[in-house]
């Protein structure tokens, strides 16, 4: 196959992984893609190259596969650096497509316009897969391998670096056969034998699910239905059984109940979770001494607990294969696990104070698959992680890698992958100020979105921390927009909650809107939560 030049080949591999719309900064390096893209397909002029890479992960999770950003060369790639940590954090599946310097200056250090020092190591760094087009006749080729790594599991962003002269280039591309699909890892019959008689003696199990438990919903649901177990989640994890069934006691292993069942427990089955800092209390969490740990990456068995049997391997099939030797909980185990599901969620509940009006109203509003985009803020973290019930892991979108910042774009995507089903995204005013300009992309392409902004003048996770342990707040207190006022300036409809009563009847219209609203939770007027959020982090001098 012959193309013109480079645009029409990326449009060509685009639709093979059937992605039709990319989120991008257009440049004079990168001219050639942008132009077939928006001709053919669906570009979104994002306003920072961040955002770009933001949007396309969302994307991705929430159609459930591969998200396209297109950004320039030198700084455009260092300015989406950060995005792609988060997706490699995250294991979300990113074709990273930036341009590079004239193949004849690649590398010469001559100060050409856009050119910096080793730009593919950089995107190797924080990339799953990086690599560089070296001639008209290979682009395809990388394009398509890129793709692949970046959907294989676990999943992740594959950068590749164009030369613009290539880009222009006419392009020969003469596509492969399709290569198999790799044989999942899977464990030694002997180790699932093992682990199967485990589980058939437990009495009293938990299962905890991770990121890599979404892959396997089916086999897990029926795992929790035939043991009776509780099901505590990571925030990566959840949705993978929906939040309402019984038994899904959710992300709350740190709370004291949670705890206390972990210690009554007489079997912890972990299923694709990394157990994180901030979900294991820094580590300080305890977890039953039998421990079955599956996970299809070999270096993530034992890494944080030991695993009395660690199987290697997909969690779908490794599931199905232990699924047969299942057996029954005890009654008294199941029914208090219930307890404890009930328990955590009303105490944090009461907790909130006004907010819990909010948390309330837009689990009422929004449909069963509505995305939930959410930004590190208090209400994200408080309970957005945690309360808010989600029944799908698609539409359980947030920066895992602890970003802030990256709310909007993430919402945007995910607004755009799913148009016919409403986005909400949970903000507060500073990491929203980090990428103000998404307003604008937020105007232009009018998704059916609402974004809540939390209000509180500043970064107020970490102003409660300096309340509690320091003596005075350093660089917390941040000036704050009029948001009725910029709100009108980027021509967006306007909403604001300031009082619980309001929260209903102001979430009911905005997801009701066609189109995109910003309302404003004015966090003074609305009242503060009865305790001040702080994060599960260790202060050495507290």
């Amino acid at each position: 196959m012959r193309y013109d030049h480079g645009g029409a080949l990326l449009v060509a591999v685009l639709r093979e992984l059937g992605i039709d719309t990319v989120f991008g900064i257009v440049s004079v390096h990168n001219l050639p893609l942008v132009e077939a893209v928006d001709r053919e397909l669906r570009f979104v002029p994002v306003r920072h190259e961040a955002t770009a890479v933001n949007a396309a992960d969302a994307y991705g999770r929430a159609r459930g596969g591969l998200g396209c950003a297109l950004t320039s060369t030198g700084t455009g790639a260092g300015n989406a650096a950060g995005s792609l940590v988060e997706a490699l954090a995250s294991g979300t599946s990113v074709l990273h497509v930036t341009g590079q310097v004239e193949t004849e200056f690649l590398g010469s250090g001559r100060g050409f316009i856009h050119e910096t020092k080793d730009q593919l190591g950089m995107l190797t760094a924080v990339s799953k897969y990086a690599a560089t087009v070296r001639s008209a006749g290979e682009a395809g080729r990388v394009l398509r391998e890129a793709a692949a790594a970046a959907l294989a599991a676990p999943g992740g962003p594959a950068s590749v670096e164009w030369p613009i002269d290539l880009q222009y280039a006419a392009q020969t591309d003469a596509p492969d056969a399709p290569p198999a699909e790799p044989s999942p890892a899977a464990p030694d019959p002997a180790q699932i034998a093992s682990a199967a008689k485990l589980l058939s003696s437990a009495r009293r199990p938990l299962i905890w699910a991770g990121g890599g438990a979404v892959r396997a919903r089916t086999e897990l649901a029926a795992l929790v239905e035939a043991t009776g177990a509780g099901l505590l989640t990571s925030n990566s994890g959840r949705g993978s059984v929906p939040e309402d069934h019984p038994q899904v006691v959710g992300n709350f292993a740190t709370t004291p109940a949670g705890r206390a069942l972990l210690a009554d427990a007489d079997l912890l089955l972990t299923v694709g979770t990394h157990f994180r800092s901030n979900e294991t209390a820094d580590y300080g969490l305890r977890i039953p001494e039998q421990h079955i740990q599956i996970d299809i990456d070999a270096a993530a068995l034992g890494r944080v607990y030991p695993a009395t049997h660690a199987l290697h391997g997909d969690a779908a099939d490794t599931l199905g294969a232990l699924l047969p030797h299942a057996r029954r909980a005890e009654p008294a185990w199941t029914e208090r696990v219930g307890q404890v599901r009930t328990e955590v969620r009303s105490a944090l509940h009461d907790n909130l104070g006004p907010q819990a009006a909010i948390c309330d109203a837009l689990r009422a509003a929004l449909p069963r698959d509505a995305v939930v985009a959410r930004d590190v803020t208090i209400a994200s973290s408080s309970w957005g992680n945690r309360l808010l019930e989600m029944y799908d892991p698609r539409a359980n979108v947030f920066p895992r890698g602890g970003g802030i910042g990256q709310g909007l774009g993430m919402g945007i995507g995910a607004a755009l992958a799913a148009p016919d089903r409403p986005t909400v995204v949970i903000a507060g005013d500073g990491g929203l100020a980090v990428h103000l300009g998404e307003l604008l992309t937020l105007a232009q392409e009018r998704p059916c979105l609402t974004l809540l902004v939390f209000n509180d003048g500043g970064y107020g996770v970490l102003r409660n921390m300096q309340d509690r342990y320091a003596d005075r707040r350093s660089g917390v207190d941040l000036a704050t927009p009029d948001f009725e006022l910029l709100a009108r300036a980027c021509g967006l409809p306007y909403l604001r909650i300031a009082d619980a009563e309001h929260a209903a009847p102001v979430i009911d219209q905005a997801v009701a809107s066609d189109g995109p609203v910003l309302v404003e939770v004015d966090l003074a007027a609305l009242g503060p939560m009865k305790n001040p959020f702080t994060p599960p982090v260790k202060i050495p001098a507290a």
